[in-house]
């Protein structure tokens, strides 16, 4: 599957009509569902497949954060062969009190992944709790950009975002 048919499958897949409530309170007559494209294991696969062509070489970790990034950084370690951590939006506050699952990332580099990005607001919050634990991050990947302005935002917290689409080159796809 080329990356532009890739593309289509995935808005294909997510891009739902109909009477959507937002979470900004507004009613919006189309909605664009990000884990049903992570619910077909062609189209995970066939992601994950793109993506870890875009982990950094220096990298020796991924951390899929929750919810959606998690099912990408598993598909993406089984790829290429590099450990993956699952990142909670919250310290669990019982048992072993982690933010995060998985293997020992203390000293490590470790290429944050996500599924959509709009602002980077959660992705921040989590890349400073995961430095703060000794992870030394600067670089997110996403598989959708709905927001160019997360850009800035993430770079202003020493990050480098890189999508495999955008919002908009998605819509240009099935124009």
């Amino acid at each position: 599957m080329t990356k532009n048919e890739l593309g289509k499958k995935i808005y294909d897949v997510s891009h739902l009509t109909g009477e959507f409530l937002l979470r900004s309170g507004t009613i919006s007559n189309e909605y664009f569902d990000k884990y049903r494209f992570e619910s077909y294991p062609e189209l995970l696969s066939s992601i994950a497949g793109f993506m870890k062509d875009l982990v950094p070489s220096h990298s020796e970790i991924l951390a899929g954060l929750e919810t959606g990034g998690i099912p990408l950084s598993t598909a993406i370690s089984l790829q290429n062969g590099m450990p993956s951590i699952f990142v909670r939006k919250e310290a669990k506050t019982y048992g072993t009190c982690k933010l995060a699952e998985g293997i020992e990332f203390d000293g490590k580099s470790v290429c944050v992944i996500e599924d959509v990005v709009t602002t980077g607001g959660q992705i921040i919050k989590s890349v400073k709790e995961l430095r703060e634990r000794g992870a030394i991050i600067d670089t997110v990947l996403c598989v959708i950009l709905r927001d160019e302005a997360a850009y800035k935002k993430l770079g202003e917290a020493g990050l480098t975002l890189i999508p495999l689409f955008t919002m908009e080159e998605l819509k240009k796809l099935v124009e």
